[in-house]
């Protein structure tokens, strides 16, 4: 699936500390190209932006065999699929009730799309960059699917176009695939709204009465408090909440 993460192992913005004087004890790392856009794009969201983050425990058990399924079926062999795909969709129709956390703030007035650029974070050997795939709401399951693979693997090989760097409209950080449980993410530029997908783990959960073994996993969002008040955005994420426990029948409810 889609990831998102700090700097690899070989890069970052500033060397570990030394001591004076002991030369050759501490290392330079030049901040420039890719890594100096992301440091001032961090700076710019997170003393600009007020942010606000709300975590939400959540049982992916259905979620989990639904992809397992989705695997199974002969069109879908070809595709690589993870929950990601799921919390996608979960998104998307939270979007389609809640449409303010697809909003951007624009200092007079507050700018809502009928569309979602759905962004979805990708850690690269040059840093951390967040493609959007366009119109995402109008895709099929399996063309999603598709398309976050698409993304995911374009921008890892370095051929990210500008196109696919703007234009994000909400966004996803897969944090779970580095063993991560939550963050605070921080939003991009522009949006108002980011979500954490946290690892997926076997852990107790009251399942009809009775504590059970359930794959569990916590959802963070963060969202820009001049557009998004602390009840939309609890009713928001507990929507994603809502699908992601049961999501056959959101799927249906949603056509």
């Amino acid at each position: 699936g889609a990831d998102r993460g700090g700097p690899p192992a070989n890069g970052g913005a500033a060397g570990t500390g030394g001591v004076a004087g002991d030369g050759g004890r501490e290392s330079r790392i030049p901040v420039r190209g890719i890594r100096r856009a992301i440091a001032e794009h961090m700076v710019a969201s997170a003393f600009t932006a007020p942010h606000v983050t709300e975590f939400l425990t959540v049982d992916l058990t259905r979620s989990v065999r639904a992809i397992g399924r989705l695997r199974e079926q002969p069109a879908w062999r070809e595709v690589r699929v993870s929950p990601l795909l799921l919390v996608a969709r979960a998104v998307l129709a939270a979007v389609q009730r809640y449409p303010m956390l697809n909003a951007r703030w624009a200092g007079d007035e507050i700018i809502v799309p009928e569309f979602v650029n759905l962004g979805i974070a990708v850690a690269t050997e040059r840093g951390l960059v967040v493609p959007n795939i366009k119109d995402a709401g109008e895709l099929s399951n399996l063309a999603l699917a598709r398309a976050i693979g698409a993304v995911t693997a374009t921008a890892r090989a370095g051929r990210s176009t500008p196109a696919d760097m703007t234009g994000g409209t909400f966004s996803i950080t897969n944090v779970g695939v580095f063993g991560v449980d939550a963050g605070t993410p921080i939003l991009p530029v522009g949006e108002s709204a980011i979500l954490a997908f946290g690892a997926v783990r076997d852990g107790p959960w009251v399942h009809r009465g009775k504590v059970k073994v359930r794959k569990v996993t916590t959802l963070s969002l963060s969202f820009d408090h001049r557009v998004v008040d602390g009840e939309l955005g609890s009713r928001f994420l507990c929507a994603i909440g809502t699908f992601l426990n049961d999501p056959e029948t959101a799927l249906l409810a949603h056509g």
